[in-house]
């Protein structure tokens, strides 16, 4: 038999969905590109946020991943990845994590060609990246969703958050991207990116979109976060949304800091939101009256019961990592905490 060639269905339990899969994609890509929204985060086999549990059927085949995210004794066990997982037969999957809501509203994968209109310094070390749409003119999707876009040159692929909404600037993508020494994609755009060249990109993808209700909303971000962030506030202030929301977010120093004006505007658009950003090192040259300290410290400072709350966290894997447990003591329910962790080494910029 020729792998690559056959399509196995896939079931995925408690929810009774079902989609074919070809053996040359991973479960989780042929899900996506079925309108299937399965929770994920790294889609590389390093972060276990799309472990499940096989039912039946054992053909399946996993591509290169980390044993932190699926030890051998889970897999033996019955726990598969499925952001690596290859299926030469027809299976049936426990789904672990997942949001009922949200696994029916999937939007399709699309590839796009698209053209830099602007590539603009926000900080010292972040840029303001536009590109204009030109094959297809638009691209559907989440605010608070990322793409895939590919490195010229490289086989190599980056992944970024919008930080607009479709709605707001159709046919145009708009991204905040930190610079790192030696970054693959970074490296480009800090040196040679130039308005008018042209990217491939892949989307929408991820997770890390607003969840319904009345619940008061708590926003976490550093660094690059801000662009996914910054999408779902302005969705919220577009659909005019009256819910409590307070955005915290770490910086070093003052110049580190950026869309101030915008976020002090949505204070005005939106009576239920407060903008706190918190400087862990200022310096006397800063005229900082602001908040000090480590961001997760000034959450503390300043909330006591979140039991109520959504919480969205979006930055460096320090900050996220030391944000989690600090929510869930303030009340946060774990499953109430929306996380997307940007990995940041030159090799690897991860979603950004």
């Amino acid at each position: 038999m020729k792998h690559g060639v056959m399509k196995h269905t896939v079931r995925f339990e408690p929810v009774g969905i079902e989609i074919e899969v070809d053996e040359e994609q991973t479960v989780l890509r042929a899900a996506a590109e079925q309108g299937v929204m399965l929770m994920h985060g790294c889609k590389e086999g390093q972060c276990a946020s799309c472990k499940s549990f096989v039912l039946d059927g054992d053909d399946i085949e996993l591509d290169r991943y980390s044993t932190f995210a699926l030890p051998d004794y889970e897999r033996e066990e019955g726990f598969t990845l499925l952001c690596r997982a290859h299926v030469y037969e027809d299976v049936t999957i426990e789904l672990i994590n997942f949001d009922e809501d949200m696994i029916r509203s999937g939007l399709p994968i699309q590839q796009a060609v698209a053209e830099v209109v602007a590539n603009d310094p926000v900080t010292h070390d972040m840029r303001r990246l536009v590109l204009k749409l030109i094959e297809p003119t638009e691209l559907k999707f989440f605010p608070g969703q990322y793409v895939d876009i590919a490195v010229p040159g490289t086989d190599a692929t980056r992944s970024f958050s919008m930080a607009n909404t479709s709605s707001r600037e159709s046919g145009h993508l708009e991204f905040v991207i930190k610079i790192y020494p030696g970054g693959l994609f970074s490296g480009l755009l800090d040196t040679r990116l130039a308005i008018g060249d042209r990217l491939d990109l892949t989307g929408p993808f991820g997770v890390f979109t607003l969840r319904e209700g009345e619940n008061d909303l708590v926003f976490l971000g550093g660094g690059a976060g801000m662009a996914p962030i910054l999408s779902l506030l302005r969705s919220m202030a577009e659909r005019g949304l009256g819910r409590r929301a307070t955005f915290y977010y770490g910086a070093r120093r003052r110049h580190d800091l950026c869309f101030e004006d915008e976020l002090r505007g949505l204070e005005e658009t939106l009576p239920g939101f407060r903008y706190v950003p918190a400087l862990s090192e200022p310096t006397a040259g800063d005229g900082w009256d602001g908040e000090v300290g480590l961001i997760t410290d000034v959450v503390k400072r300043h909330e006591t019961d979140l039991k109520r709350s959504h919480a969205y966290v979006c930055g460096p894997p320090p900050m996220v990592e030391a944000a989690m447990p600090m929510l869930a003591g303030l009340g946060v329910p774990e499953k109430h905490i929306y996380y997307d962790k940007f990995t940041t080494t030159g090799e690897s910029e991860g979603t950004s």
